[in-house]
């Protein structure tokens, strides 16, 4: 695009629709390859939710200080609506930021084509697959090489994508959490496959069957058909066998029972929770989990798990600003919502904040989504409270006048 057209665009407040080149990646279910994919355990697919569900719903707020040191919400940037309302024509903030997030959380990497207006501005975030991505560094450098199933290779300057890591070692792209903790997670999946496999053969362990005399192949053949027909599967479990010419059946393999099967599977559950430090009473498991300690677990739960994603996003925010507005704007979640209390405890916490005067009463309100009041904006303050300043220099006219006397 030449710059007259591109100021041309500007004027006329046109975006461009879908980058031409990344067509192919809007059948997003196409992506993941159902039967290998990680996705597929339960444990795995929770914690990702988890995350990413938290994550994106809690609002993303760009705001700008001011030169006294307080803040207000930066609602005429063009960024503040990309970030809180919609990114693209095609998705939701909510849309945007779970793919990103859970992009991290798989890949360890999330990548987005940043498309700015004449004014140099973010128009548009469009996600891109990470599996498709390969960083380059030439020089002093960084491109970013986008190479989807079918298409050319499509190369991006670092300023044209944004692009969030975790558990970087060389601060250039991150490590994929499912990639190293691989045998966790295959423990886990080899666990549900085992699962599956015996209650589909209706919940009967291994076994072989004995004869006394000695059968040719075809015989064996024969015979191992005819008894999986007539016994094998959830139809036919339970069904009385009726053993000829002396058989005897042998059990082969271990029974679940005897191989800790259930106890496996909840330490898998518990293990891939560490590796995303979610919580476990949040998967399922209750065991050390009380009525009195769901509450503490739930502000762990923000301040240890999610605090290290919801920092990643508003740091990376800064790298969509102009160098010349960093200093002046900044983003943040809202995370108020994840630290309330019961209601009871929360009232509490309110009365006081009104009281000693560093709350109004259309504070609270507005954090109750409660409509203002008149007056509601007035600060109390306690007619028994002075500074410091004024206590001592009560104390001393006291003391000069003691003296005095």
């Amino acid at each position: 695009m030449s710059i007259i057209e591109r100021l041309r665009a500007w004027l006329s407040g046109e975006r461009r629709a879908v980058p031409d080149w990344a067509r192919a990646d809007l059948p997003w279910a196409d992506y993941a390859d159902t039967t290998t994919s990680p996705m597929r355990i339960s444990a795995v697919w929770a914690c990702v939710r988890i995350i990413a569900d938290t994550v994106a719903s809690l609002p993303l707020v760009l705001y700008r200080r001011r030169g006294d040191g307080s803040r207000e919400r930066a609602i005429a940037h063009p960024l503040y609506a990309l970030l809180h309302d919609a990114p693209n024509p095609l998705m939701t903030a909510y849309e945007m930021r779970w793919a990103m997030v859970a992009h991290l959380a798989l890949r360890g990497n999330a990548y987005a084509e940043i498309q700015r207006d004449g004014a140099g501005r973010v128009a548009a975030l469009w996600p891109l697959l990470p599996d498709y991505m390969r960083v380059e560094v030439t020089g002093d450098a960084v491109r970013y090489i986008y190479a989807p199933p079918g298409r050319a290779p499509a190369t991006l300057p670092a300023a044209d994508v944004w692009h969030l890591r975790v558990f970087s070692l060389d601060g250039l792209t991150g490590l994929s959490p499912i990639a190293h903790a691989q045998r966790a997670i295959e423990l886990a999946g080899a666990t549900e496959e085992f699962g599956l496999r015996f209650f589909k053969q209706g919940a009967n362990p291994r076994i072989a069957l004995k004869h006394p005399g000695r059968l040719s192949p075809d015989a064996a053949q024969r015979l191992r058909e005819s008894w999986s027909a007539a016994y094998s599967g959830m139809t036919q479990a339970h069904r009385v066998a009726i053993l000829e010419e002396g058989m005897s059946i042998e059990r082969i393999t271990i029974a679940p029972e005897e191989a800790q099967f259930l106890q496996t599977r909840r330490m898998q559950i518990e293990e891939i929770a560490r590796i995303y430090r979610i919580p476990p009473h949040m998967l399922g498991i209750l065991e050390r989990a009380t009525h009195a300690n769901i509450e503490y677990q739930q502000i762990e739960f923000l301040t240890q798990s999610l605090r290290p994603w919801l920092v990643c996003i508003e740091q990376g925010v800064s790298r969509l600003l102009r160098a010349d507005e960093r200093a002046e704007y900044y983003a943040e979640h809202l995370v108020d919502g994840l630290l309330r209390g019961d209601i009871g405890a929360r009232y509490r916490a309110y009365a006081t904040a009104i009281q000693w005067g560093w709350m109004s009463v259309n504070e609270v309100r507005a954090r109750e989504n409660m409509d203002a009041i008149a007056g509601g904006d007035a600060h109390l303050r306690p007619l028994n409270m002075t500074t410091v300043r004024d206590g001592e220099e009560g104390v001393s006219s006291n003391l000069g006048d003691q003296s005095t006397g």
